[in-house]
């Protein structure tokens, strides 16, 4: 049954040093055009009819996002003064989701209205599972629970799928049409993209993967 965990495990970490490698890869090469992820970002919002979500520059690596609840645009350092064909990719990815949230993209509202609860979840199934696991023979139940919380938090990567991919979408429809990238530079950040999702696609598997395994547990000490 361990098989379940490890092939999906070993997939992860190829994704992510995939991923990494990318973004190392296409942050040496240049933009075109000589423009900066913040005012990436800043153009597509304006483009999209958004005046009300503000770019700014946010601390670490990779730590890009978009705040829905502050409606801010979160870029790190690279992103945000970078000149890269990766900056651009990031840029306008994030802004993808401010593009949804302006839209009410339904999946991005639904993910939205489940991380409360997700969040609640996601602190305390770990420790539920493993006591389950120790006390499998006296108190299957607790087992039980841990299964349902984190069914709950497989759900929730399941969804941020669309997200993500629609984000994308976005994102390189709008590159292309103002002719931010040029046609071998939309090659580029497509790749970029398509690698970022996978990470996305990997922690899906892996979390469904693990559910399985915590069921056949389950379902293995009641037979």
């Amino acid at each position: 049954m361990i098989i379940y965990i490890i092939i999906p495990l070993l997939l992860s970490f190829y994704v992510c040093w995939r991923f990494k490698s990318k973004v190392k890869e296409y942050s040496q090469i240049s933009l075109s055009k000589t423009l900066t992820g913040s005012e990436i970002a800043e153009m597509m919002l304006r483009d999209n009819g958004i005046y009300d979500v503000q770019v700014i520059n946010t601390e670490g690596s990779l730590t890009d996002h978009y705040n829905p609840d502050k409606k801010t645009v979160n870029l790190s350092y690279d992103v945000y003064h970078g000149h890269s064909l990766m900056s651009a990719a990031i840029a306008a990815h994030e802004c993808g989701h401010a593009v949804q949230h302006s839209k009410s993209y339904f999946w991005l509202q639904f993910r939205s209205s489940v991380i409360p609860l997700v969040s609640v979840a996601s602190q305390y199934v770990q420790w539920i599972l493993l006591g389950g696991v120790l006390l499998i023979n006296i108190f299957p139940q607790l087992l039980l629970i841990g299964i349902v919380l984190f069914a709950l938090t497989t759900f929730f990567s399941i969804v941020t799928l669309p997200v993500e991919f629609d984000a994308s979408s976005r994102a390189l429809a709008w590159l292309n049409t103002k002719g931010i990238v040029k046609k071998e530079e939309y090659a580029v950040t497509k790749d970029a993209l398509k690698w970022a999702a996978a990470t996305y696609v990997v922690a899906a598997i892996a979390s469904v993967a693990t559910l399985l395994y915590y069921a056949q547990v389950y379902m293995g000490r009641r037979n």
